[in-house]
């Protein structure tokens, strides 16, 4: 299997590769060169695979059709040191929760860091790791991160050989809980960088960085963002995870909710269709920032300013430049590099958005891909908080529940819909306190952990400073 850029890059690079190196020289995102196909027979032995050998063995599987350069021995090792129930706290490793009809929650947020990102990063973790000691060689980690991203991948990279990290957060926008689970790590490894900005500064510090290739080879760049496509094809498995949970034979069809900010996770759900995964539709739920919801409703995708960016109480979805999204454009305009270039390179830069409405392409984004929207707000997730806890005793984190307002808006008749959890509520105390009066559970091991010691520098969106930063800590 090849992988090739979203903006028509001439080269075609191995998954090892493109592994260790993040953006694609021309700032594209990297891609298979196609979808392996999923049949029935192979859906069918995927379940029993599942049923029999756990999550494990059924992310070999998956995995296996995008990874070649990786022994099959060596791969299916990696995926069995990954996904244990030491580390994610059930052999299930992502099991269903019904919360009432046709809707469930798909429980990902049972890692260390207790949020969803932790299925992929203790993956790539190990696959950096092991290909980086197959080299020879050292990475470093240069990532952004509204909240999740960065505490996932410092716990999966923290005392790993040969790998630093470098993760640039928004200054004072992630909760208290986020927060300390980051600047309380003291790994000589792990490096903590506070952007006096939004998520989206750091985002695009990240991607000069990379695009600055001098740089980038000399002190060797990689990224753990979700636009290595290592982590986001980590995240596919359990698309047929829940798939084959939720459903008794591979003639049903089930709906996916991603709350989404970057499309990250969502984008994954896109590949296991394209795959042939019988989904019916993925909805996208997004917060008060909802450019992904304004493309999908109007064809207009219109990137915000820093200031335009609102704060809200799911500040891990505080993104108003869906980096991940031109994964998707690519594959809608028939994987045209040129024209990607021209939105994503020259439009997005020049004027700050593009309009598709009455491009011919833009009506298949539905009826094609199966992707719509919806977008809900701080009273919503207040709402849908209290409801959930009142009517069903369970309580989920704010971005759990802007995807549960939104899925109950595009439930079909006889069709489940999986919600995908984001993290567990104690990352999200402060509005778990306004919605329900009290505080929600905290795992004992995270007692106090707001009142450790935090090893973080704060500075301004300025990438010079952020490049002079990592240089210091290199040579």
């Amino acid at each position: 299997m090849l992988y090739l850029s979203t903006r028509g890059h001439p080269d075609r690079k191995h998954f090892c590769d493109i592994l260790l190196e993040g953006l694609a020289p021309d700032g594209g995102l990297y891609l298979p060169e196609h979808y392996p196909q999923v049949d029935d027979a192979t859906l069918a032995r995927w379940r029993t695979v599942y049923h029999k050998q756990g999550y494990a063995e059924l992310a070999f599987e998956i995995l296996s059709l995008y990874i070649d350069d990786i022994p099959a021995d060596d791969l299916r090792a990696l995926c069995h040191k990954t996904y244990t129930a030491a580390v994610f706290g059930t052999g299930e490793i992502v099991p269903l929760r019904h919360i009432e009809d046709s809707l469930w929650l798909e429980a990902l947020s049972n890692g260390p860091t207790l949020a969803f990102k932790d299925m992929a990063m203790q993956l790539l973790g190990n696959l950096f790791e092991y290909e980086l000691k197959r080299r020879g060689e050292q990475l470093n980690i240069l990532g952004a991160t509204s909240g999740d991203t960065g505490s996932a991948a410092e716990h999966a990279m923290r005392g790993k050989e040969g790998v630093r990290v470098f993760m640039t957060s928004p200054h004072g926008r992630m909760s208290a809980f986020q927060q300390a689970q980051m600047f309380s790590l003291q790994d000589e490894n792990i490096h903590n960088i506070a952007i006096e900005g939004v998520f989206d500064d750091c985002q695009d510090i990240v991607k000069a960085v990379s695009n600055d290739l001098e740089f980038k080879r000399k002190y060797k760049i990689g990224t753990v963002n979700s636009i290595n496509w290592a982590r986001l094809l980590a995240q596919v498995v359990y698309y047929f995870a829940g798939y084959i949970q939720a459903t008794e034979s591979n003639t049903e069809q089930v709906s996916f909710t991603v709350p989404s900010g970057n499309f990250g996770n969502v984008c994954a759900g896109h590949v296991a269709r394209m795959m042939g995964l019988p989904i019916h539709t993925l909805v996208v739920a997004t917060n008060e920032n909802d450019v992904l919801d304004e493309f999908f409703r109007t064809g207009v995708y219109r990137v915000r300013s820093s200031a335009d960016t609102h704060e809200t109480s799911s500040p891990s979805m505080d993104i108003s430049k869906a980096s991940n999204f031109e994964r998707f454009i690519f594959d809608l305009l028939g994987r045209d590099g040129a024209q990607v270039q021209a939105l994503f390179g020259d439009a997005l830069s020049q004027q700050g958005y593009f309009d598709l409405s009455q491009h011919p392409a833009f009506a298949q984004a539905a009826s094609r891909y199966g992707f719509c929207s919806g977008k809900s707000t701080h009273a919503d997730r207040l709402a849908t908080i209290r409801d959930t806890h009142a009517r069903f005793g369970m309580t989920i984190d704010t971005h759990t529940a802007d995807g549960v307002k939104v899925a109950r808006e595009h439930r079909s008749p006889g069709i489940a819909m999986l919600v995908l959890e984001t993290a567990l509520p104690i990352k999200f105390a402060e509005t778990i306190v306004e919605a329900l009066g009290h505080a929600p559970e905290r795992p004992a091991k995270f007692v106090g952990i707001e009142d450790l010691p935090k090893r973080v520098q704060v500075m301004p969106a300025d990438v010079a400073q952020v490049k002079a930063y990592i240089a210091r800590h290199c040579d």
